[in-house]
């Protein structure tokens, strides 16, 4: 049998939705990453106006790792989407879901070593493998699976951090060198000055020690995605809608609250532990609850489409988001690298935004898929291709 790609009538706007808003935090996340030496400084001391430090927090606080779980799970929901809809027809994943995370993987990879270091393509690919491997489970087993795991991960932290010491204040990391490499070969060096520092950066980025804990920190969020899709949490929102809201107020309240401690107190390792690993998840599930049940009202998805348009093309974009950034801020493009300020990178993570939206929108008025997604497609669905 011949096995095909989820056609646009079989869409979910609200999953759309929340992949072009998830597209918005990675790109405010990433915007650091884009005109500062992301890899060997201490991005929470690193600014010294307070404008700059006020920007800093809230961003910390509403956005910083509150959005690769949020992105992570619906990668898991719709890889599992994609296997419940073979099994309704009787066909053989497995094989189609490897060669799709494989060319996910290769279009990693050539984002990492050409454009910019902080791909997170190749990541979700590795990941994506384990969980195809589980997608047979029951969705309580995939759930229990993923809570375990973190947990495991949970476990190890706190005996590092304990082991470090729970009230000592965070020291201020910055390899002075390391920096000063980075912004001569970014802010005023040549493309290939630029690709040679990409490549020390990526060796610091993807490290034997990332993928490893990757296994602990995405592939949980993934699987926690996947049984949600088998549970079929999102289409069935109306009728669950009590569900979604206390996911909505629980993780929105007690995520803002956890986020906001290292701020509220004394910055120690033991409150930076608690912001990344156990508030950023929280936080992401009550974004998850809100956009689901506003999407319940029938005007919000309307009102909404242009994130929807931008999720419907999300490979695409991320890639997109790279080269702009790159070129606005390294010396072969504007040059910007190191010269704005926390709240101008907003401002143009925005602009960005809403360039891409628009770019969405012209593109899917002729094509019913992003250019990328369509070579994605055209790689992994091969021409008489059979499975099953």
């Amino acid at each position: 049998m011949e096995l095909k790609p989820t056609m646009l009538q079989e869409r979910i706007a609200t999953l759309d939705i929340l992949r072009g808003i998830s597209l918005l935090g990675i790109l405010l996340v990433n915007m650091f990453a884009f005109y500062l030496p992301m890899p060997y400084i201490d991005l929470a001391s690193w600014f010294t106006t307070p404008s700059d430090m006020v920007w800093q927090q809230n961003l910390d606080i509403y956005v910083q790792s509150s959005f690769y779980p949020l992105f992570a799970m619906l990668f898991g929901y719709g890889l599992a989407m994609q296997w419940k809809k073979a099994q309704s027809r009787e066909q053989n994943f497995y094989t189609i879901g490897l060669r799709r995370l494989s060319v996910l993987f290769v279009f990693g990879f050539l984002h990492a070593v050409l454009i910019w270091w902080g791909d997170i393509l190749m990541t979700y690919a590795f990941c994506g493998i384990f969980l195809l491997l589980l997608l047979r489970l029951h969705p309580i087993w995939l759930l229990s699976i993923g809570i375990m795991i973190n947990s495991v991960m949970q476990v190890f932290m706190v005996f590092i951090v304990g082991f470090v010491n729970f009230n000592t204040a965070v020291d201020e990391y910055l390899d002075i060198t390391s920096v000063e490499q980075a912004i001569t070969a970014y802010g005023t060096g040549s493309w290939l000055d630029a690709f040679m520092q990409r490549l020390t950066d990526l060796s610091v980025q993807a490290g034997i020690g990332m993928w490893f804990a990757a296994l602990f920190t995405v592939l949980p969020y993934m699987l926690i995605g996947a049984a949600a899709s088998k549970w079929r949490l999102v289409e069935r929102a109306k009728e669950l809608k009590w569900l979604w809201l206390t996911l909505a107020i629980a993780g929105l309240t007690i995520g803002i609250f956890i986020k906001s401690l290292p701020i509220m107190f004394t910055r120690t390792y033991f409150l930076d532990y608690l912001k990344v690993y156990i508030g950023g998840p929280i936080l992401s599930v009550g974004y998850i609850g809100i956009i689901v049940l506003l999407c319940l009202l029938p005007v919000v998805p309307k009102l909404l489409s242009p994130f929807a348009k931008m999720g419907r093309m999300s490979l695409t974009m991320y890639i997109l988001q790279s080269i702009i950034g790159t070129c606005l801020f390294y010396q072969f493009g504007f040059g910007w690298y190191g010269k704005v300020s926390v709240s101008t990178g907003v401002l143009i993570a925005v602009g960005i935004i809403v360039v891409q939206m628009i770019v969405a929108e012209i593109w899917l008025a002729k094509w019913k898929q992003g250019p990328l997604e369509a070579l994605w497609r055209k790689l992994t669905y091969k021409a008489n291709a059979k499975v099953g």
